[in-house]
């Protein structure tokens, strides 16, 4: 078993603003991929005030061995009050940029879909400066679903690639490698002014030529953001960890996305989907996009 290394370890966050966040997370009922996968990065995401919401769970439908969100239990019938809350939540946290992220719904026909529309409306009626970024599942492959979620224009749309396709059956076994780049493909398609990002995981038995093999096809599917850091084992009855990538590894992938053509990559051992996500802010200004007027 790899030892971890010293470059993994995070700083103590201060309880004060991390409890506070907290505090308004239980007062609302609401769900953070932050506590429910046991992310690394919380101390430090909750003391700068910020948090990924976590909509209809926070139940799964798939069992991926190396995530910790809970997959035993039954999905409740979707809350129509979830929305209204979570946006409440942005306006009290003051949010310049929130993430909003589910589980996976294979249980319902559009795999969510409308509760995402809904909680990106009811944001941005609360918190109309607030830019607005979904991390979401694959809607197995329902591409009516995509659509529908792109019609409320969130500026973001992010879905998780998680590792090469050799490792596809062991790590995502419910997971489908071609139909991840096809919905970012289909994305730029159908709505060409969204930003669209992807990340990966990378210790779990991939090789440097395989984890730039998927660089390259996601460029070449118009991923515009790429994020890579390293898999974090969450309990004894996940995957195991099979090596600690160096932080010099994680330097040379990002240089070599930059070439590639990606607006933005952020390549680190502790970088997850939505650490520092409200960089992107600062990417929007750079490179610009907006929605065509209609008519």
């Amino acid at each position: 078993m790899a030892v971890k290394p010293d470059w993994l370890r995070v700083k103590a966050p201060q309880w004060e603003r991390v409890g506070n966040v907290k505090a308004i997370l239980q007062d609302l009922g609401l769900n953070t991929v932050c506590e429910e996968a046991s992310c690394p990065n919380i101390g430090e995401c909750f003391n700068a005030g910020t948090a990924t919401f976590l909509i209809m769970g926070p139940a799964c439908t798939r069992a991926c061995p190396y995530c910790d969100i809970d997959f035993e239990k039954k999905p409740q019938a979707l809350d129509p009050t979830e929305p209204l809350r979570l946006a409440q939540a942005v306006q009290r946290m003051k949010l310049n940029h929130v993430v909003i992220t589910s589980v996976n719904r294979d249980d319902l026909p559009d795999g969510g879909a409308l509760q995402f529309v809904r909680c990106i409306e009811a944001v941005r009626q609360a918190s109309p400066g607030t830019t607005i970024e979904v991390l979401i599942p694959d809607l197995c492959g329902n591409w009516e679903a995509l659509a529908v979620i792109l019609s409320a224009n969130p500026e973001v749309l992010n879905h998780n690639t998680e590792t090469v396709p050799r490792l596809y059956r062991r790590v995502r076994p419910q997971g489908n490698y071609d139909r991840t780049l096809e919905l970012l493909q289909r994305t730029r398609e159908l709505a060409p002014w969204v930003y669209t990002k992807s990340g990966i995981m990378v210790g779990l038995g991939e090789t440097d030529e395989e984890v730039r093999q998927v660089m390259t096809d996601l460029r070449s599917h118009h991923c515009d953001i790429l994020t890579i850091g390293q898999y974090l084992q969450p309990s004894a009855k996940h995957l195991q960890v099979q090596t600690f990538v160096t932080p010099e590894q994680f330097e040379a992938w990002r240089q070599a996305g930059e070439e590639m053509g990606f607006l933005q990559v952020v390549s680190s051992p502790l970088t997850r989907s939505s650490y520092h996500a409200e960089q992107v802010r600062g990417l929007m200004e750079r490179y610009p996009r907006s929605i065509p007027a209609v008519g």
